[in-house]
């Protein structure tokens, strides 16, 4: 399915290493973000407190933000889970403030916002009956240290896979291209959380881990079609082949990355806090899995030297044969 078809070839290579000396001045800044400012990770990383709430009326997720902001814990996390009525929040430590005082005073400071009015202590408070503790868990450090290192784990786990896939499909050469494209796209993604310290959550990680597989994707696309090529044009050079597959893809790289953009920008927009941040990884990781796909994966494949003979098997002659 097309849109539109392009009769000349966009030139892409011709301009690659302009674009990859932007690549690298822009993949340079997000590290070093990441080594001076480091990431805001949140509770499921750090340690903190996770109480379950239960309203009798549908809850009323901004007034409780408000509430914990007025009380010194901003950002606020709070989110709906179950139902409407099922609130959950995140409690980031607070020095100087155990757990169970943290989570005391939390709960006595909603009680109050939905009574309307001060109370000595929940118990007397009219929003008591309005409002009601389901559980409080303690994450400690120890969790979160776990945590950090399983989302490593999987990280490398997905590097590993792809580059076996890609040497099995293709060629190791193509391998090593997406494998460059697809952690130049995973360390811009974590340089913008660094550097507007935008929270690092499970969520924000498993956008992450989307935006991976989605790179890989549409490099797969165009390595397919490079092949395809070399079979074809067989008086082409290496660069105008992967120009003709680049131009050739652009139709079905708008119908897909516009559709799937449509969804992650309702997500960002319409999602509320709870998906902010997961849509907006994924948001920054298609842009530039886009950018990365055409100009840096095939360019580092053409720069590595891939060539006909690397995909397409030399056919023996009829006499060898016999």
């Amino acid at each position: 399915m097309e849109f539109f078809r392009i009769k000349k070839d966009i030139p892409f290579m011709r301009h690659a290493l302009v674009f990859n000396l932007i690549s690298a001045l822009t993949f340079v800044a997000a590290v070093f973000f990441l080594l001076h400012r480091g990431l805001h990770y949140s509770v499921e990383f750090t340690g903190g407190t996770v109480m379950e709430l239960r309203y009798q009326q549908p809850a009323n997720l901004e007034r409780i933000r408000h509430t914990l902001e007025g009380i010194g814990y901003e950002p606020p996390e709070a989110t709906s889970f179950g139902t409407a009525h099922d609130v959950m929040l995140r409690l980031p430590v607070v020095k100087g403030i155990t757990p169970k005082d943290a989570s005391a005073q939390v709960f006595e400071a909603l009680c109050k916002a939905e009574s309307g009015h001060l109370a000595q202590t929940c118990d007397d408070a009219v929003g008591a009956a309005l409002v009601s503790l389901q559980k409080v868990e303690f994450v400690g450090p120890q969790v979160g240290d776990e945590l950090a290192q399983n989302g490593l784990n999987a990280l490398v786990m997905v590097v590993i896979g792809v580059m076996i896939y890609l040497a099995v499909r293709f060629e190791w050469k193509f391998a090593v291209a997406a494998i460059v494209a697809n952690l130049h796209d995973v360390v811009i993604i974590l340089g913008f959380f660094a550097f507007f310290q935008w929270e690092f959550s499970l969520t924000v990680l498993a956008g992450v881990l989307a935006v991976l597989g989605y790179s890989v994707n549409e490099s797969v696309v165009i390595f397919d079609r490079i092949r395809e090529n070399f079979r074809k044009q067989r008086k082409a050079s290496v660069n105008e082949v992967i120009d003709n597959a680049i131009t050739s893809t652009i139709s079905r790289t708008i119908i897909t990355h516009g559709c799937t953009q449509m969804m992650v920008l309702s997500m960002l927009f319409l999602g509320g806090p709870t998906l902010h941040y997961f849509a907006m990884a994924l948001t920054i990781g298609i842009c530039f899995g886009i950018y990365s796909s055409v100009f840096v994966a095939a360019a580092v494949a053409m720069w590595l030297g891939v060539k006909r003979e690397d995909l397409i098997k030399p056919v023996a002659n009829a006499a060898a044969s016999a």
